[in-house]
């Protein structure tokens, strides 16, 4: 539900608080904008120059989530229980938050994404989860040292406004893929590999802002049925690359392997 939600929010425009007018939020300086019918809000305030996941990768992900494979990475994110503003900078389904949420009873969700058909998703994941469209890259329309706690699930990472928005006593949480993630299916499908870079990228767009407090490897074994594994690469990248032809007939075991970081927002 965005109600709650909504005194952490900022006009994207002016910057000044928003408050909800049925089916619009308006900031006193009169902009306006509208919520959809599933729920969400458009705060993107123009023009976004990409769309996100679409309608098939987001069904697929909703589908590989619900069957619990990368339940171990919700399990570790939820550790981190608060009672304050739970932030999911790239939330896709609200899959993540939601879980999150579950495990912290007096907490508000709020998931950021910039697909639309994802963003249908993650407004009704949860009833104390709310969702906007908006884009990553650009300034949050959420209050300065507002939130508790920034889920970054495979998603992109904008340190100065994570900064901004984080609570000086708050922690960012970043999840990354692992060297061998996914590696059966890389080496046999020609998936997009992960970038051996990665770990240097992350550290440099937030190493001026945060400092890593601890960093735990986080692996399970999958065994998966062909269309599992048909519908994990479809929720990739890779789904672009990979002929239906090519896919797997028959059940395979593939491993999932993560990093989660655990950043401290820096004085």
């Amino acid at each position: 539900m965005i109600d709650g939600a909504i005194p952490y929010l900022l006009c994207p425009v002016c910057r000044e608080p928003l408050a909800r007018h049925e089916r619009a939020l308006r900031c006193p300086r009169r902009h306006s904008f509208d919520m959809a019918k599933q729920g969400y809000a458009d705060l993107s305030a123009g023009r976004l120059p990409h769309t996100g996941d679409t309608v098939e990768m987001v069904a697929d992900r909703a589908a590989f989530l619900a069957a619990g494979h990368y339940d171990f990475i919700s399990a570790a994110l939820a550790e981190h229980r608060t009672d304050g503003l739970v932030l999911d900078a790239g939330t896709g389904t609200g899959d993540y938050l939601a879980r999150f949420l579950d495990a912290s009873p007096a907490a508000t969700g709020l998931g950021l994404d910039v697909s639309k058909p994802a963003l249908r998703r993650a407004a009704k994941a949860h009833p104390r989860g709310a969702a906007v469209l908006t884009d990553l890259w650009r300034p949050l329309p959420v209050a300065d040292a507002s939130a508790a706690v920034i889920l970054n699930v495979f998603a992109p990472r904008n340190g100065p406004e994570f900064h901004r928005v984080l609570r000086p006593d708050g922690v960012l949480l970043v999840v990354t893929p692992a060297a061998d993630h996914l590696a059966e299916l890389i080496a046999t499908h020609g998936l997009i590999q992960v970038d051996p870079e990665k770990a240097a990228r992350v550290a440099g767009s937030l190493g001026e802002h945060f400092r890593p407090e601890a960093a735990t490897e986080l692996r399970s074994k999958l065994t998966l049925s062909a269309a599992e594994v048909r519908t994990l690469i479809g929720m990739t990248p890779s789904a672009r690359h990979v002929p239906v032809a090519e896919l797997p007939t028959r059940e395979v075991t593939v491993t999932a392997a993560v990093d989660l970081t655990v950043y401290r927002p820096r004085s």
